[in-house]
């Protein structure tokens, strides 16, 4: 039997097919800030102190919305590490990109503790701890790693000049706070004395560490807007970050002192009690300060024309633990100002979110979200300036 081979000697067999996944080629770690963005919104919204029929359920629905969307971002991340390796890293060697791989793990721990505030309705208790601790371990081990190596990077190979100092840079630093969070959620579930104790006393540790690192960077951002001038438009959404720390950490703090009865003995078990007012009040009292502060900024940046962008997400995590941050203090105090103030920026939450899932989902159909980055001009435009 002749084949067309024959016929053709310099025929060569077809190599399979590649997939090029090129849709990917520019899907960045900061894609995870959507996952923990959704989250937060049924985290935040199951503890409010509202009875409202129907409520629980959306957030479970929410829930279930970030479990999926986290699922989908990491199928499409390993598709991209696959094939184009190039791309990783050059985000890891660039500075304005590398910190968001601490986004990774708050989507895991997002999405973990979640599981067990509201998504045990659907999955039930027990497969809502396993969940958990499988998203519990891996967050908490990808977040120390970035809380190490990406400022080891920034230290090493980044060329970064002193009006480069951004709020992005807080996030690999953020990252062990969501540890020090959720993992108290955990604790109960453990055996009685050395576990408990040990789960505890680590989460606390993990308050501790995050909680120095960020006291040690945001003097740095702060003194950059001071000295060098408000960010770029499509940076300044990222304002908002500086909100994680401290609704996270006021957060933490509550978490803890519900934990610690059941795993240490007095008077320790009373100290976390109350640590969590004398520390989340003032606290709290300045992410307000600093809310107010960064909304400004937003307002004057949406005036010169800030358009959409990927850090639109940073108006909802943020706030989303400012509200979990605000109902761990009404739960201590029992003040119904701090009820009332959880409801407030659970309302802003929610706007922020929706406004952000249309806008990104509108970006996903068009490509433009998706597409390789726009090269700067090769030099200015000519412009006019009034002088007189």
């Amino acid at each position: 039997m002749v084949t067309a081979a024959q016929h053709l000697p310099h025929a060569t067999p077809r190599a399979p097919r590649v997939p090029r996944a090129t849709a990917v080629r520019h899907l960045g770690p900061n894609w995870y800030a959507s996952v923990m963005g959704t989250a937060i919104v049924g985290t935040a919204g199951a503890a409010l102190p509202l009875h409202v029929p129907g409520l629980r359920t959306a957030c479970a629905a929410v829930w279930a919305l970030s479990l999926g969307l986290l699922l989908a971002l990491l199928a499409a991340r390993a598709v991209h590490w696959t094939y184009h390796r190039d791309q990783a890293r050059a985000h890891l060697l660039d500075p304005a990109a590398a910190p968001f791989y601490g986004c990774l793990s708050m989507a895991l721990l997002a999405v973990g503790g979640g599981a067990m505030v509201v998504g045990r309705d659907w999955i039930g208790l027990r497969g809502a701890v396993a969940l958990d601790a499988v998203l519990f371990t891996a967050g908490t081990v990808v977040g120390l790693a970035a809380a190490v190596a990406v400022p080891y990077l920034m230290a090493v190979r980044h060329r970064i000049e002193p009006g480069q100092a951004s709020p992005v840079w807080l996030l690999p630093l953020v990252a062990p706070m969501v540890s020090a969070a959720v993992g108290p959620l955990l604790v109960p579930h453990l055996p009685p004395g050395q576990p408990r104790a040990t789960l505890l006393l680590a989460c606390f540790a993990m308050f501790g560490l995050s909680l120095l690192a960020t006291l040690v960077m945001l003097p740095v951002i702060f003194a950059r807007l001071i000295t060098g001038g408000p960010l770029p438009l499509a940076l300044t959404p990222a304002l908002f970050l500086v909100l994680g720390p401290l609704g996270q950490s006021t957060t933490a703090v509550g978490k803890l002192a519900d934990a610690a009865p059941g795993a240490v003995p007095a008077p320790y078990k009373d100290g976390f009690g109350v640590l969590a007012v004398l520390y989340g009040v003032p606290v709290m009292g300045f992410a307000l300060l600093w809310l107010a502060f960064a909304a400004a900024h937003v307002v004057r940046a949406r005036r010169h024309g800030m358009g959409f962008s990927m850090t639109w997400w940073a108006f909802t995590f943020p706030v989303g633990t400012c509200v979990t941050g605000a109902e761990a203090l009404a739960r201590r105090t029992g003040l119904l100002a701090y009820d009332w103030l959880a409801l407030g920026l659970y309302l802003l939450l929610v706007a922020a979110w929706g406004t952000a899932a249309l806008r990104t989902a509108r970006g996903l159909v068009s490509g433009e979200l998706l597409a390789a980055p726009r090269p700067a001009p090769a030099e200015p435009r000519p412009t006019t300036v009034r002088t007189m």
